[in-house]
């Protein structure tokens, strides 16, 4: 769950005392340095920074060996970052900023396939996702592809052939096997989004339930809750199952929107508690719903998920199903470096809708079901005893 700010490398060399960048990259205040004609930093002011400075300048002068200034700087925010002991305030490189933003962001530029590799080694189209540049072209699942952009797969993995569609290109052209026929289809690239939820609606004791598994709190996944719910809801659904197990997480906006898809104006959400005030977050909206909610949970529930499962439970009087949650009442803001890495630190605690501060505690559920060994055996639906007992619980 956070916000985004913005410093660059050179405000960040002098920003080093542990109280000052943490306070000026809340407010927004930040203490600037001059570099010199050397390309080393002078002093300020604050002579905590300065003790940073002359330790940077004589490590760049005088240490034995060549050090790199781009690692130089990165251990020293790692340092910073690592003194407050929160396990959630962290430093992050470009590999896991960019894993981050892909999986947040909620929208990509692509053709709209998901790929799979067969026992045959060969890399096939397992999904295609409907209104999507792939579909209006006409490829299909289970079409093997052969070569992307006249790149040859035979013998390659995976990886390398999402390198291959995940270039600035902005057409691919596929080479596709479909039975004994050879065809070529050369798509353009459009920015699509995400897909982070699955749906269905189940028939159950003569009642429509719907069911949406929610992946993770992307930019995007209120959007899809929303289109989700009115589809269903023409379809007739009674009910609904939320589940949010294995959901770690994400943008608290997207999770306030989905939240106020279902509480009525002015119903409490939930609390935030930084260092300096106390903000409570009420529905704002004149929508709302009122047919009975499940909630499935387990150990891997942690965050926004726990966000909105708690404001359901306590602010709707949705029912939670399955193992206690993870327990994480904090909240991140993250903080852009100009050369492409991250920083994230704690900037808040929330709390649940009743005044509850579940971090490290986690929500207990209301109906607690441990998964079957069944199912974890053999993964499919039947043997989902957490769903079966939410339907249970909704058509009894």
């Amino acid at each position: 769950m956070k916000n985004q700010i913005k410093i660059s490398l050179p405000q960040l060399l002098v920003i080093v005392g542990i109280s000052s960048i943490i306070l000026s990259l809340v407010t927004g205040s930040l203490v600037y340095g001059k570099l010199n004609t050397t390309g080393k930093v002078t002093t300020t002011n604050n002579k905590y920074i300065n003790q940073f400075i002359n330790t940077y300048n004589k490590l760049l002068d005088e240490y034995y060996e060549d050090l790199d200034e781009n690692e130089l700087v990165d251990a020293a925010i790692n340092g910073m970052l690592n003194y407050t002991g929160d396990d959630y305030t962290i430093y992050m490189d470009e590999d896991a900023t960019y894993s981050l933003n892909e999986r947040l962001t909620g929208t990509y530029e692509g053709v709209g396939i998901v790929i799979k590799t067969n026992e045959n080694e060969q890399i096939f189209i397992d999904e295609v996702l409907d209104n999507s540049p792939a579909s209006e072209a006409g490829l299909q699942p289970d079409d093997i592809i052969l070569s992307i952009n006249d790149n040859d797969l035979s013998g390659k993995d995976l990886a390398y052939a999402t390198s291959l569609v995940k270039t600035d290109e902005s057409t691919i052209k596929f080479k596709i096997l479909r039975g004994e026929e050879e065809k070529e289809f050369t798509i353009e690239k459009k920015v699509l989004i995400q897909p982070a939820l699955t749906s269905s609606i189940k028939e159950y004791n003569g009642k429509k339930v719907g069911y949406m598994y929610l992946e993770a709190f992307s930019d995007t996944l209120d959007v899809q809750v929303e289109s989700t719910l009115l589809s269903m809801e023409k379809e007739g659904i009674d009910s609904l199952i939320i589940d949010l197990r294995g959901n770690t997480g994400g943008y608290l906006n997207s999770c306030t929107n989905i939240v106020e898809l279902f509480l009525k104006k002015n119903a409490l959400m939930y609390s935030i508690k930084s260092k300096t005030k106390t903000t409570d977050y009420k529905d704002t909206t004149e929508t709302s719903r009122n047919y009975p909610i499940v909630v499935l949970i387990n150990g891997a529930t942690a965050s926004a998920s726990e966000i909105l499962a708690s404001s359901l439970k306590y602010s709707y009087g949705a029912t939670l199903v399955g193992t206690k949650s993870y327990g994480k009442g904090k909240v991140q803001t993250t903080g852009k470096l100009d050369d492409g890495t991250m920083i994230k630190y704690t900037s808040a605690k929330w709390y649940t809708s009743n005044g509850d501060c579940i971090d490290e505690i986690g929500l207990k559920p209301d109906v607690e079901v441990k998964l079957d060994e069944n199912f974890l055996n053999n993964p499919i639906e039947e043997n989902d005893n957490q769903i079966n007992e939410a339907l249970r619980i909704l058509t009894e």
